[in-house]
């Protein structure tokens, strides 16, 4: 398949969310291959990450779905910049995660190019700083994805090439503890030790974490103190959240201003920083009808899981879209130098995708509207 060589092509290109310009050259060439099939791109350009693409096809009465991918990837230049095939699976950078992702989407719509010579109602966007959290393009695709019916993002296929219809959200904070040196040996009763307070506020945030509901709470770094002979002045803690509902988010929250608030040692002050990155993918309804009508389409039984990470997904889900995601290659060792994704799992989903375009563009209603 010449895919696979189109793959090989982004995937030697180093896009390293912070290496605008790998990035860029990654959007350019999918800006290339994208104008071949009729579409036309809207680019959002940044100074210090990669420019943000949307590509659009012609817009017509019916309903409208948005492909969401990311463009970048994990690895700065020089630490994993290969590309393997060793005929039943694909190694390198993104071949899962998710330029391989990024090229199931192109290929599908170009066999609905090849097939009407046309593509309608069918927008692609590809942002530039999904790995470190889309804290930049997090309000551009809330935006844009109002104007769609559908969401179908391609991050990897599970194991079994299910679909996502949940994720967790998950937030990230830092609580800053400002108490007071003192000498541990001739002032110890002088000192506020911001290191002590750190210890109780880590207990009672792990306390948090209910496994049952699916919600953890990770101190994930602790620094503070200045040495052994100094009561500590300062302590910081690193905090991640996860969570599977709205109701477990506010729990959560709430949770967290109150320890921020409460000082277990008396003169210390504690102040908190962060945001909620990406809010809480749930099932719906909606979503359930979409999957069905993709089994009708496809004929075949279409499997689905949560996951505990995130994705753009939780960003158009949040916003009131119908979303589901894993509509990419299956794939594992994301993230690390043993990345790979499997060449068989490229053309089910392909075929699947293709299906599902195919039949949207007869401008059939793939979910009824109420």
């Amino acid at each position: 398949m010449s895919i696979f060589q189109d793959l090989e092509t982004l995937v030697k290109i180093n896009s390293f969310t912070t290496n605008k310009q790998g990035v860029d050259k990654v959007g350019k060439q999918l800006r290339s291959w994208c104008e071949e099939l009729g579409m036309k791109q809207r680019r959002f350009s940044r100074e210090f990450i990669g420019d943000h693409r949307l590509f659009s096809s012609e817009h017509v009465p019916g309903q409208k779905i948005l492909i969401v991918g990311h463009l970048d990837t994990v690895f700065p230049p020089g630490q994993f910049e290969t590309y393997r095939d060793d005929g039943e699976w694909l190694y390198g950078p993104g071949v899962c995660d998710m330029k391989g992702g990024l090229m199931v989407a192109l290929e599908a719509l170009r066999n609905v190019y090849r097939v009407n010579r046309k593509i309608e109602n069918i927008d692609f966007l590809c942002v530039s700083d999904e790995e470190t959290g889309s804290d930049d393009s997090n309000s551009l695709t809330s935006k844009l994805c109002s104007n769609y019916d559908y969401v179908m993002v391609f991050e990897a296929a599970g194991q079994a090439m299910e679909l996502v219809i949940g994720r967790k959200g998950v937030g990230t904070w830092t609580i800053d503890i400002e108490g007071k040196a003192a000498h541990a040996g001739n002032k110890y009763s002088e000192g506020i030790d911001a290191n002590l307070e750190a210890a109780y506020k880590l207990q009672k945030l792990v306390a948090m974490t209910d496994l049952d509901q699916g919600s953890t709470v990770n101190v994930g770094k602790i620094q503070g103190g200045i040495g052994a002979n100094t009561i500590s002045p300062t302590a910081s803690l690193v905090v991640e959240m996860r969570f599977t509902s709205g109701p477990e988010r506010e729990r959560l929250l709430v949770g967290l201003d109150n320890i921020v608030a409460e000082a277990t040692v008396p003169g210390t002050i504690s102040r908190l920083s962060g945001r909620l990155q990406r809010d809480v993918m749930e099932p719906t309804e909606q979503q359930a009808a979409l999957v069905e009508k993709i089994r009708e389409i496809s004929n075949t039984q279409i499997l689905t899981e949560r996951r505990g990470g995130g994705s753009d997904a939780n960003i158009t889900a949040a916003s009131g879209v119908v979303t589901l995601d894993g509509f990419g290659p299956f794939g594992d060792g994301d993230h690390t130098i043993h990345e790979r994704a499997s060449k068989k799992s490229f053309a089910e989903r392909i075929s699947l995708v293709t299906d599902l375009f195919m039949s949207h563009q007869s401008h059939e209603y793939l979910v009824k509207e109420d």
